[in-house]
């Protein structure tokens, strides 16, 4: 009995398959997980804004609009950051880099991408887009937490070998090849998983407790995920495009989060507790036309 419990905290062991067959359709794993992340970061940004002071149904508006640019978002930052595995020697061409399901998305172009969607939705409906992010941020780290387990299933961006208790198996097809003799390696995506987890409760207890508001959580948010990032980074293995032989996320992260941060501080500063208003000011270009010449 003490031999399989030994066995059991040996090492963890890693799907054997991340899609399953439905009659003729495939069900994936990785996406599963990332759609599950969606539904728990809606139903927590509507649940948030309406908190603030938002109209929560609004959300509905935000996510068909940030949904679908943060997808395109996070595939473009994969593509054009590991553009190697596509259009270099050997590379999979157009039609492996739209095969989004097959894995390989960047948070920063999600980030990127959902933000655009999220301020043309916030534009059509006439409110801010900082209380906005501030609702969302809490639900997108949940999210992350959750479809990093689509990395899990699809057995990639793992780290360093280790005979750890918690080491992570990786099938010999799965390995890089300068790895191949090794059969366990850090879990990397549990790393983050659980880093983003904890990241999105110190969020909204900050929230709180600090009474934040003007984009302030989001940066927050931001600027604790590039730290973990950054040592996450260091860790893994697979292949990256390396500026002065370092990873491109690396660099990614150090100039990201020190922008995060220093947003915090100076807002903090300038713009103290949350917005009295959701709605957008009107701006110039926003004044109602001129009224129509009367006739002589």
């Amino acid at each position: 009995m003490q031999q399989v419990a030994a066995n059991l905290l040996a090492s963890i062991p890693s799907p054997e398959s991340g899609v399953w067959q439905l009659g003729p359709f495939p069900i994936r794993a990785y996406a599963m997980c990332i759609l599950l992340g969606i539904v728990v970061a809606y139903w927590l940004t509507a649940k948030r804004y309406a908190a603030r002071g938002g109209n929560a149904s609004l959300i509905a508006d935000m996510a068909l609009w940030g949904i679908p640019f943060g997808i395109i978002g996070a595939r473009l930052y994969h593509v054009l950051t590991d553009w190697h595995l596509y259009f270099g020697p050997g590379g999979s061409g157009i039609g492996g880099a739209i095969q989004v399901w097959s894995g390989g998305i960047g948070i920063w172009g999600a980030a990127a991408g959902g933000m655009l969607g999220v301020w043309i939705a916030c534009r059509r409906n006439g409110v801010l887009l900082p209380p906005v992010l501030d609702a969302i941020a809490p639900g997108f780290a949940f999210a992350q937490a959750i479809g990093r387990f689509g990395n899990w299933f699809n057995q990639e961006l793992f780290g360093r070998p280790t005979d750890l208790p918690w080491a992570l198996e990786i099938a010999p097809s799965n390995r890089p090849a300068d790895y191949v003799e090794f059969a366990t390696f850090h879990p990397t995506f549990l790393y983050e998983s659980l880093w983003c987890l904890a990241m999105g409760f110190v969020v909204i207890w900050a929230d709180r407790r600090f009474n934040m508001g003007h984009g302030r959580v989001a940066a927050l948010y931001v600027a604790l995920y590039c730290l973990g990032r950054l040592v996450f980074e260091l860790v893994r293995i697979d292949s990256a495009t390396l500026i002065l032989g370092v990873r491109v996320n690396v660099f990614t992260s150090v100039i990201i989060g020190l922008l995060a941060l220093a947003y915090v501080i100076i807002s903090a500063r300038r713009n103290p507790g949350r917005e009295t208003s959701m709605e957008r000011l009107p701006e110039a270009s926003d004044a109602a036309e001129p009224a129509p010449a009367t006739k002589a």
